[in-house]
């Protein structure tokens, strides 16, 4: 993917370089040097630039991204995607469940990196995978990926200082408090590589924010919005195993499967500044079919 931006230098700080002015622009350090060494990577009117020129009021800087042409060793694999937003520098889908986000062992072909591969090669154009935030494997939901670098560094920085704002969609067993917050840290389990668990004296900080939004006596769960102020492996799923309100169907947490296959987890709304156009955007997805259980009034087998 080639792509050209162009900044018209109109206020610089006295003695601002090109580097500088990049990096108050998102770009980070691994992509500058990248472009230091591509011919015109940096250039104003078609003549290279370096990094340390000094920029002048009225002159036009360009960026050219000459990006990878594909991601290595990603076999692309026809793959249903529901697209709910996309442009030149990014792309945002929602997610299903029982589909891992990077391929690994025994998921060589089979993962959202694989579909997304085969996505862009029906369009010809090249593919770079950049996933921005996690989801677990059987969490549904709202994703974003990055078209390319600089998007990818804008978007990831973003992340770090909190300034995407996501807002998950769960059904938790028994009946919630109206709102409130959980504050527990979380640690990796002893005897697990992949569990995790609440503990006061060798976890990380972590805040999870919830409201209840439905509960269904019958069924005894509640439907809850749930925010994050921090971003810990299995947070969500942890901490409301803590509070004594396992989210339903999580296999590694609270393993009752009669009313849905899989973690009742959604990643429902989006909100963030588009990293180049400065434009507010705000993404939903619905509620997926397979959670929708907690409005019923029948118990009913979600693996027939």
């Amino acid at each position: 993917m080639k792509k050209l931006l162009t900044y018209h230098i109109t206020e610089t700080p006295i003695s601002q370089t090109v580097e500088q002015f990049l990096k108050s622009q998102g770009y980070s350090k691994h992509l500058l040097i990248r472009l230091k060494h591509s011919p015109l990577g940096l250039s104003i009117g078609g003549v290279k630039v370096f990094s340390n020129h000094l920029l002048k009021t009225v002159e036009v800087l360009e960026v050219r991204l000459d990006e990878p042409e594909d991601s290595p060793n990603i076999v692309a694999t026809p793959m249903d995607l529901n697209i709910v937003y996309e442009d030149e520098d990014l792309l945002v889908l929602n997610k299903p469940a029982a589909l891992p986000i990077h391929p690994s062992q025994g998921h060589y072909d089979t993962t959202l990196a694989n579909g997304m591969a085969w996505y862009f090669r029906q369009k010809n154009e090249p593919f770079v995978y950049r996933a921005i935030n996690r989801l677990d494997r059987d969490t549904t939901g709202l994703l974003i990926l990055a078209r390319h670098s600089l998007s990818a560094a804008i978007l990831s920085q973003m992340v770090k200082e909190h300034q995407i704002h996501r807002e998950y969609l769960a059904v938790a067993s028994g009946l919630l408090d109206f709102e409130g917050a959980i504050r527990a840290p979380i640690a990796r389990a002893a005897d697990s590589t992949i569990m995790r668990q609440v503990d006061f004296k060798r976890g990380d900080p972590a805040c999870t924010h919830y409201r209840l939004l439905h509960y269904n006596p019958e069924l005894d769960c509640s439907l809850a919005a749930l925010t994050l102020e921090t971003g810990r492996t299995h947070q969500i799923r942890v901490h409301f195993k803590h509070i004594g309100h396992p989210l339903l169907g999580d296999f590694l947490y609270h393993p009752d499967y009669r009313l849905i296959a899989r973690q009742s987890l959604h990643s429902h709304k989006l909100s963030f500044r588009h990293p180049l156009s400065q434009k507010e955007l705000v993404l939903e997805a619905p509620l997926p079919e397979d959670m929708k259980f907690v409005f019923s009034h029948e118990r009913r087998n979600p693996l027939g």
